[in-house]
């Protein structure tokens, strides 16, 4: 299985955006990432998924879940300390689906 950073290395430049937003069913802003040191690799799985699945539902979560290869277990044995995969879990559990927009740099 590949690390997260050797996955990061297969996904898309996403140098010419800032952050994005995350809406729920309803239009509502329900999450921010910024791309930035610290988030930038969470930025990265969630573009790819969002771009790849056309949001992020069930199987984009499930794609970016296995992006994330350690810290995915990590986040299960930590809850709280990856809030970007905590998300993740919770779009699986409710069976909910996030819109994403991106925003230049």
């Amino acid at each position: 299985m590949a690390t997260f950073a050797e996955n990061l290395a297969t996904l898309e430049n996403v140098d010419q955006f800032g952050s994005m937003k995350l809406f729920d069913e309803m239009g509502n802003v329900s999450g921010m990432i910024e791309n930035k040191p610290g988030s930038s690799g969470s930025f990265r799985v969630y573009y790819h998924a969002a771009l790849k699945w056309g949001g992020i539902g069930q199987k984009a979560a499930q794609e970016a879940l296995e992006l994330f290869a350690e810290h995915t277990e990590d986040a299960r044995q930590n809850p709280g300390k990856h809030p970007n995969i905590d998300r993740l879990f919770d779009i699986i559990k409710a069976d909910s689906v996030y819109s994403v927009r991106c925003y230049p740099v």
